[in-house]
This record gives C-alpha cells, structure tokens and sequence, in this order.
C-alpha cells in the first residue's frame, strides 16, 4: 500500500514541475508590450516680413521742475503765520510761508535810520553855503525821507566837490548801512516765490530757528523732469522740443511730454547719454515712476517676437514636414519682453508658444482651431 502511495506521490510531483516549467517557457517568450508614442501639439505662426518701428523704453522718477530747500538767513524764534507750515500745506506766490521774530532787529534799523536823517540835517547848513545849486534836491530828499518806509535812493550827484564833500561826512556809508539791514529784514519773512506746495517741515511755530538751519522743501507741483538715460546709439533721437509719450507702470494712464535738455556728455562707463523730459499733468506727484517710450529707427524686413521663443538668443524653432528644426536668426532689437529679428523667408511656420523639452527634430502635430 505504502509503495502504490508512493509511487502517486511522485507522479504528481512529476505534472506540477511540468506545468510550472510550461508556464514559465510560455511566459519567457511573450512579447514587449507596445506603447504608442506622444506626439506634442505646437502653436505656430507663419512669417509675414514687415517694417518694424523699433521703440526704446526708458524709466525714471519725477522731479518737480521748481523746487527750492528752505533755509533760515537769520535766528530769531518762529512766528505763527495764517497757515499751518506743515507738508501738504499750499501758497500762493507772494504768500507768507514763514515768520521769524524780527522786533529787536527792526528797533535796531529804525535806530540806524534816524542817525542816518540826523546826519542829514547836520550837514544841510554847509550844503546851502557851499553847494547852493544842490541845496533844493537835498531840501526835498529830506522832506519825501519817512522813517517808516523803505530809505528812498540818494540824490544824484551833480560834481565832483559834492561827492568828496558827501563822502566825507559819512552819508554813503550810513545809507549802505541801512539798506543792507533793510534787505536783511526780509529775511525775517519767508515768502513764496511762486505758486507751490510744502513737502517737507522741519519746524513749528514758537521753536528757535539758527542761521543755516534747513527748515522745509517747497515745490511747484504743476511741472515736473523726468531723467532718463538712453543708449549712445540712439543718441539723435534725444532731440531739444521732441515730444514723448509716457505711461505708467500698469500702463494705465498715459501723458504727454517734451525733451527739454540732452547731457552733451556720454556716460563712459554704461555708454548711456541722459535726457530730460518735461511733463505737466495734474494727476502727478514728485516721485511717481513712468516709463517713456522713444520711437527710434525703423528695420524692413523683419518680425517682432517674445523673447521667450529664441535659444540662446540667436536660434528659433521652425517647423518643417511635422519636425522641429531649430535655425539661426539674425537679432537687431532687444526689448524687456520682445526681440525683433530677421533672416526668415516669409510663409516659414515659427513656433509661437514655448515648448518644454523641446529639440532639433522632434515629432510635432500642428495645433487646428476646430473654429
């Protein structure tokens, strides 16, 4: 019995390593799976040679074109004036913009004045005995002279004898005297010498103000400069009276300007010539960023593309029979975003989006708008 069970024992084992060893010889000698290649779907666009305008941009901060620092001539403590001086505050031309405590300086010039008119009548009796004929002018210089008004201009005077004898007595001295602590009093009250703004106080009213001290910025806020610099190449574009067009950064306003002033002197270490632009526009402040953009040069037979198409910035792929060929091609114009080149014949098919992992001759289909 142990020997029949043996013996269907081994057979058995027998068919399974045969199935087994079947399966694997079949399964050894199945094929590869196939997988279908991936054929990318480009953009193009076929080329049309035309003439391009090549246009330069170029960026720059605004300046107001009047704009002054205040500064104080003589010390005294600040006034309060009719306006608050503080940024932001407006004048108009003429207006006080700040008072500095002048009494004691004003005592003393109407001191100097009544030594100067004392000195006068000191000498009136000699003019009359010696000078007859000037005797009536000074008569009546004395009578105009107020004390309380600006000191009026001297008498000419008609000979030689009068000037020495004039000079002589101190009255030239004593009138310069006065007149110098008369303009010097203007300097007590700061007025504004046009129309403007306060952008900048530094001071208050009741604060003590010293010579020398900067106490503000003033500016006109009607019209502004904008510097900007622009390649020694296109140096004729920057004309004296050429008009420019200027916009913002989100490009969504646009103004109007002129070329007003060229440097005669090229940067020579960026080979950059600097330009100013003047530019009026009540939505402006000082410091505002624009862009201007020159018109420069004109190139025939040529295309403008984005920059992001070209390889190497001298290659750009085509398209030929569903193949990519990437050929050279001849830059003249680089922007921030876009180049212009030639060397195409026109009706060649360019790529017109980027692809990634693109190469020479790769197999591509042509993208149909089904539209």
């Amino acid at each position: 019995m142990r020997k029949i069970i043996s013996i269907v024992l081994g057979v058995l084992l027998l068919v399974a390593a045969f199935t087994v060893a079947k399966y694997l010889i079949d399964n050894k000698k199945k094929p590869k799976p196939k997988f279908e290649k991936v054929v990318k779907t480009v953009f193009v666009e076929e080329v049309k040679n035309v003439e391009i305008p090549i246009v330069i941009t170029a960026s720059g901060n605004l300046i107001a074109k009047r704009k002054i620092d205040l500064y104080a001539e003589v010390q005294g403590v600040l006034r309060p004036s009719n306006k608050e001086f503080k940024a932001g505050t407006s004048y108009k031309k003429g207006a006080s913009v700040l008072r500095i405590n002048s009494e004691e300086f004003y005592a003393n010039l109407q001191s100097q004045k009544s030594s100067f008119y004392n000195n006068l009548i000191a000498i009136m009796p000699d003019i009359r005995l010696d000078y007859p004929d000037d005797y009536q002018k000074w008569e009546t210089y004395l009578s105009n002279f107020d004390i309380n008004k600006s000191i009026p201009e001297l008498p000419k005077i008609s000979s030689e004898k009068e000037k020495y004898f004039i000079s002589g007595r101190g009255i030239n001295t004593a009138y310069y005297n006065v007149k110098n602590l008369e303009v010097k009093l203007g300097k007590y009250n700061l007025r504004a010498p046009y129309n403007g703004v306060v952008t900048e106080a530094l001071v208050t009213p009741g604060s003590l103000v010293r010579v020398g001290q900067k106490l503000g910025e003033f500016i006109d806020p009607s019209v502004f400069e904008m510097e900007v610099s622009v390649n020694a190449e296109f140096a004729d574009l920057l004309k004296v009276g050429n008009t420019v067009k200027l916009h913002n950064m989100e490009e969504t306003k646009e103004y109007s300007g002129k070329v007003i002033r060229v440097n005669g002197k090229v940067d020579a270490t960026s080979q950059t010539i600097k330009a100013y632009i003047e530019i009026a526009h009540q939505d402006l402040k000082e410091g505002m960023y624009l862009e201007a953009n020159l018109t420069a040069k004109s190139e025939s037979n040529a295309i403008e593309i984005s920059r992001k198409l070209l390889v190497d910035n001298k290659q750009l792929y085509v398209v030929r029979d569903s193949v990519l060929d990437l050929v050279d091609v001849t830059p003249v114009y680089f922007s921030a975003e876009s180049a212009v080149i030639k060397g195409l014949e026109n009706g060649t098919l360019i790529v017109s989006k980027p692809i990634p992992g693109a190469y020479d001759g790769m197999l591509i289909k042509i993208f149909q708008d089904k539209n």
